[in-house]
């Protein structure tokens, strides 16, 4: 009688147990659902100082790039029927600390040609923003593609060429996740991509994104930025009147 006495109590105090972990492992469940917002909003700061690092060190490639060769980068590399080749962020690796990546690449042959496609599945970090929601062999950060811009289609553009205010003209953006491009690409902000940009676009930084301009400034652009402003900021000699911004 004793033994069954013993026997129950100690299945009890097992019972317990088990409602106790189970209860203090629900408890943990909801403190960690409590905290994930705080932790990711603690994050976003860092990873956007990331990505305007990114982007000043692209800057500084193009001007490296520009103290060499006496210009810009073309957007694109062409071959001898005007078909594109590789990207401007192709031509920037060896200024990039990218030599080794940038050695391996066949420029003769197109970006996604079978000799250099095994290259194109990892973008290097720094065409990586932190905050993008993309696959990894993309990038969010495309240069300025319109008629006038700083970089064009293979042909060079020295600063000297470039009339409008430096400092009021954009060389390279950020674009959303939904426009990002392989990494290795000849493609970039079109006029088209470029006014996705506004009010309600879905940007990977609360309230806008990050550009670089010609002076090699990285500056942040709220997504409440006039059209008219944004679209003189694309222009390399249009001679737009832009206020502060």
């Amino acid at each position: 009688m004793r033994s069954n006495l013993l026997s129950k109590g100690h299945s009890s105090r097992r019972g317990f147990a088990w409602v106790e972990l189970l209860v203090v492992l629900a408890v943990i469940g909801c403190l960690i659902a409590l905290m994930l917002p705080a932790v990711r909003r603690a994050r976003e700061p860092a990873r956007r100082t990331q990505c305007r690092n990114n982007l000043k060190q692209i800057g500084l490639a193009l001007y490296n790039y520009h103290d060499l060769h006496g210009s810009f980068p073309p957007l694109y590399t062409i071959d001898e029927e005007g078909r594109p080749l590789h990207s401007w962020r192709t031509l920037l690796l060896p200024y990039l600390d990218q030599r080794q990546l940038y050695e391996q690449i066949d420029l003769t042959k197109p970006w996604d040609d079978p000799t250099n496609a095994a290259l194109a599945t990892e973008a290097p970090l720094v065409y990586r923003c932190p905050s993008a929601d993309s696959a990894t062999n993309l990038t969010t950060y495309l240069a300025v593609a319109v008629e006038d811009s700083c970089l064009r289609p293979g042909r060079s553009r020295s600063l000297k060429e470039i009339t409008d205010v430096t400092e009021q003209t954009v060389i390279i953006t950020e674009v959303s996740a939904d426009s990002a491009v392989p990494w290795m690409s000849p493609q970039d902000a079109t006029a088209e991509v470029l006014q996705k940009f506004g009010p309600k676009s879905k940007e990977s930084h609360t309230g806008g994104q990050h550009v670089l301009m010609v002076d090699g400034a990285v500056r942040f652009l709220q997504q409440s930025l006039f059209d008219e402003t944004w679209q003189g900021l694309w222009t390399a000699t249009g001679g737009e009147k832009i206020g502060e911004f």
